[in-house]
């Protein structure tokens, strides 16, 4: 079943409802984002009911917004409380300590923050909203300057948020040790008997050890292969300690050099924010993520990788940071960037005046041309900013 929520819904994801007749939730959001008579529509209340009546209820939401709806309206069923496990970054580190034992975290209110002696803390350390999507109030602290700079932005003014409490909340915080390492996204889900399905690892890079954007996320056959097996196997017990099935999940997590996994956070009941790499996998491996939760399929990766083995598939967020005021731009120019990149899969423009964003791209690359990725990872886009 499909829960539909505001902000955004891919025509992509749209299709795979309609073309797959998967049940989607009559919901006033729903109809506000999806147009069609057609689809299979459920009302409320007899998804409700369906929903109540099965011990591991099949949920697929597109938008952090939904959860409001399932903490609403599913209280008799486990989902609530799983879902809590994780998009409260307090109770994940609590869920995971016994993972990583000597890791750092405390929990801090945002009235608090001006008061803290950093003295009181081991550089270098991240504080986020507990309860927090995309990059919304994280800051790396490296030193003081790091810290006078979070103290000048950590307040209710600066951290209104577009989406409900029970999704943004600034309240209160986290703060926890850096965790060193490459980062990776990860979209996974648990299948009906609570086995671990991978759909999907990207890279996740950065232009410096201070940058915490979300600019550049690859995916390759190489990405894939490597990390695929230690991942299944860090998953494994954090779903047995949840007792998770029918759970689709998007996580984030770094790799030391030594090869240990730190998770970051886990994102519940989804894959990446507005359609992300849940599109991504058809663009760049021909199979369907949403398709295959609903139906509890797995990848055949030897299959798919047989003519992907020089491609890297990534993401591209063209988030506002040129310092330029939206307020005086008239255009982003999606066609000059296209001219700059090999070859762009997908353009998404969105509203910069609502979103601080100018867009997202999909985009092919051949290995040996990652200088246009980095690129992109360093550009303050005003090249292409009217």
């Amino acid at each position: 079943m499909i829960l539909i929520d505001q902000p955004y819904i891919s025509d992509f994801l749209i299709k795979t409802i309609k073309e797959n007749n998967f049940e989607v939730i009559f919901t006033k959001e729903a109809k506000s984002l999806i147009n069609d008579d057609s689809l299979n529509w459920i009302s409320e209340k007899d998804a409700i009911k369906k929903l109540t009546n099965s011990p591991n209820p099949l949920v697929y939401t597109n938008s952090e917004n939904s959860l409001l709806w399932i903490f609403n309206n599913l209280k008799e069923t486990n989902l609530p409380n799983q879902i809590r496990l994780f998009k409260d970054k307090l109770k994940f580190r609590e869920l995971t300590k016994d993972l990583l034992p000597n890791f750092m975290f405390r929990e801090i209110k945002i009235d608090e923050i001006q008061t803290l002696d950093l003295a009181e803390l081991v550089l270098p350390f991240v504080i986020k909203p507990s309860l927090g999507f995309f990059s919304i109030g994280v800051h790396v602290i490296n030193n003081k300057a790091d810290w006078d700079t979070a103290q000048k932005e950590l307040n209710f003014d600066n951290l209104k948020s577009i989406y409900p409490k029970e999704v943004m909340d600034a309240s209160t915080f986290i703060i926890e040790e850096y965790i060193k390492g490459e980062e990776f996204a990860i979209d996974a889900y648990f299948n009906n008997i609570g086995d671990v399905v991978i759909l999907n690892i990207l890279h996740h890079k950065f232009s410096s050890n201070t940058d915490v954007s979300d600019r550049v996320y690859s995916t390759s056959q190489h990405i894939i292969s490597k990390y695929k097996k230690v991942i299944e196997e860090f998953l494994k017990p954090i779903g047995e300690k949840a007792k998770l099935k029918n759970f689709p999940l998007h996580l984030e997590l770094r790799i030391d050099e030594k090869g240990m996994i730190k998770p970051i956070e886990i994102n519940p009941e989804r894959f990446g924010g507005w359609c992300t790499t849940g599109d991504l996998s058809w663009h760049a491996f021909g199979f369907n993520s949403y398709q295959y939760f609903i139906q509890n399929k797995k990848p055949n990766w030897e299959e798919i990788f047989k003519n992907k083995e020089d491609k890297i598939y990534s993401i591209i967020s063209l988030n506002n940071n040129s310092g330029i005021n939206p307020s005086e731009i008239t255009q982003f120019d999606f066609e000059m960037l296209k001219q700059d990149l090999e070859n762009v899969l997908v353009i998404r423009e969105f509203d910069f005046n609502k979103y601080s964003e100018f867009g997202l791209l999909f985009t092919e690359t051949s290995m040996g041309n990652e200088k246009e990725l980095n690129e992109m990872l360093n550009s303050d886009l005003t090249k292409y900013i009217r």
